[in-house]
């Protein structure tokens, strides 16, 4: 049975554009045509696909895993192959440096589209997964250190956190989730304005096939249970960085467990969540200590294992 490109998007989660890249540049697979020349694909290409999207996930370039055969894909993913510790003890740093640099010039220089273009390299290279764990996690943390030593201004701040929110909440990129049952709010707490922790949670749990809402900074608790109840949610992931020692997050946190039904799960993120442990553990939500803890616990939620 042969599958067109829109069938191959839904069951792998690549999309169209990352998809063709992936074929015309590293001849990752090589579709069959029809009599009209459209692409097709095997089961075999869809097997291929997804292992190629695993790889990526965990950090590997497309470049170094794309011409392996499938025997070898399927070790990698299942780590079973020295190329993973390799790649990441290896390759990962530098490249992770590198990118982050030239973000880092397109912030200062205000060129959105120069940024634009090196966030979709990095997920053509490395995949989304990838692209938010080793590029944009870091890259926010480089920002708000340049931000707070003074070496930029509010302005770049600002200008980054607009470009990187419109790259990530694309509704174009949001394919996973469009039809899932599972559903996740994201936002950040009344009186945290940061978002990007909450926007890169609301894109990662798209991007592992969860129907993403994220409703934005400074909401109250109220609000933030009422969508989630309207849209009968399974996680609200609340994102904390600055300020470290808001006093209202307590009382926030303590109103939204209170609002929220019990089966609903909360999460709690970001550089300064830690500073909230007593009221993270009196309301018995999750610290969350990165997104690969996030994508875990996001994975017990849909498996029942909470």
């Amino acid at each position: 049975m042969m599958h067109s490109i829109q069938a191959v998007v839904q069951e792998t989660g690549i999309t169209a554009h990352v998809l063709r890249v992936w074929e015309k540049r590293y001849r990752a697979v090589v579709p069959k045509r029809t009599k009209t020349q459209r692409r097709v694909y095997s089961e075999a290409d869809i097997r291929r696909l997804k292992m190629l999207r695993q790889a990526t996930s965990l950090g590997h370039p497309i470049s170094s895993v794309a011409k392996l055969s499938d025997e070898k894909l399927k070790k990698l993913v299942r780590g079973k192959s020295a190329l993973a510790s390799s790649s990441r003890a290896g390759n990962g740093p530098a490249t992770d440096t590198k990118i982050i640099r030239d973000c880092v010039a397109a912030v200062k220089a205000f060129d959105g589209e120069a940024l634009n273009i090196l966030l979709s390299r990095a997920v053509v290279d490395s995949g989304y997964n990838a692209l938010l764990r080793h590029v944009v996690a870091p890259l926010t943390q480089r920002l708000g250190q340049l931000w707070s030593e003074g070496t930029l201004q509010i302005a770049h701040e600002h200008f980054a956190t607009a470009a990187i929110r419109a790259f990530l909440l694309n509704p174009a990129r949001q394919y996973a989730g469009a039809s899932s049952t599972s559903t996740l709010i994201s936002a950040t707490p009344q009186g945290q304005l940061h978002e990007l922790g909450a926007v890169m949670a609301a894109s990662l749990a798209a991007e592992q096939g969860w129907h993403s809402i994220y409703l934005g900074p400074s909401l109250p608790a109220g609000e933030i249970a009422g969508a989630a109840v309207q849209n009968k949610a399974r996680v609200v992931v609340l994102s904390i960085i600055y300020p470290e020692d808001d006093q209202n997050v307590d009382s926030e946190l303590r109103d939204l467990r209170r609002f929220l039904p019990t089966n609903v799960a909360v999460f709690v993120s970001g550089r300064a969540a830690d500073r909230y442990d007593a009221a993270i553990a009196a309301t018995g939500a999750v610290l969350i200590k990165d997104l690969a803890h996030l994508q875990i616990e996001l994975a017990k939620i849909r498996a029942g294992r909470t």
